[in-house]
């Protein structure tokens, strides 16, 4: 009754996707060489969907990996590690993830709204695993580092719609400051 017992490592997240209600890849990141080509990784995430979008369950065993999932509205969130990998640790990066995306996009958790906030979404996943690595388990740390990263965005690097945005929040500044100087201007 000799088992061995497997080395503890850090590199716990073999890979995290989110995929739409139709199975289709939205974010996938893949932290080691399980699914070395996009085509296996794509016939895997398929098997995946299949496998869980009508489960009730929060965990699977799948082509030697455990992963677990949460679904919500139209997406499915996905983080899988080792066959002896931790489950409560694996479904705290879930938790993780799930809830920092939700804080993000103020708790309108779908398709739509996640595809436009993309970029935020990726750098979620970055603060929360580097290299198959967990770094942050707390989901509002990671929501308060996306937001100062996305204010520190420099020009050249922001998308049309953030530019857009900063412009127009810069033009409600001005018109309120213009308001408040009317009228003081006028009581005087």
């Amino acid at each position: 009754m000799d088992t061995p017992l497997h080395q503890p490592s850090l590199y716990s997240v073999k890979a995290i996707a989110i995929l739409d209600n139709d199975g289709e890849r939205i974010l996938a990141k893949y932290y080691d060489e399980t699914f070395p080509s996009v085509k296996e990784q794509r016939a895997f995430e398929k098997n995946l969907f299949n496998k869980t979008h009508r489960a009730n369950a929060e965990i699977i065993m799948l082509d030697g990996l455990t992963c677990v999932y949460r679904s919500n509205v139209d997406l499915f969130f996905y983080v899988m590690g080792g066959s002896h990998e931790n489950e409560l640790i694996l479904v705290s990066v879930l938790n993780c993830l799930y809830d920092s995306i939700s804080h993000m996009l103020r708790k309108n958790v779908e398709k739509r709204t996640l595809i436009d906030h993309l970029d935020g979404v990726m750098l979620a996943v970055d603060e929360i695993i580097d290299g198959g690595i967990i770094l942050e388990a707390d989901p509002h740390a990671v929501a308060q580092r996306v937001a100062l990263r996305m204010d520190d965005i420099p020009l050249a690097e922001q998308t049309v719609v953030q530019h857009i945005t900063n412009k127009i929040q810069g033009s409600s500044k001005v018109l309120q400051s213009a308001k408040e100087q009317i009228k003081w201007s006028l009581l005087k």
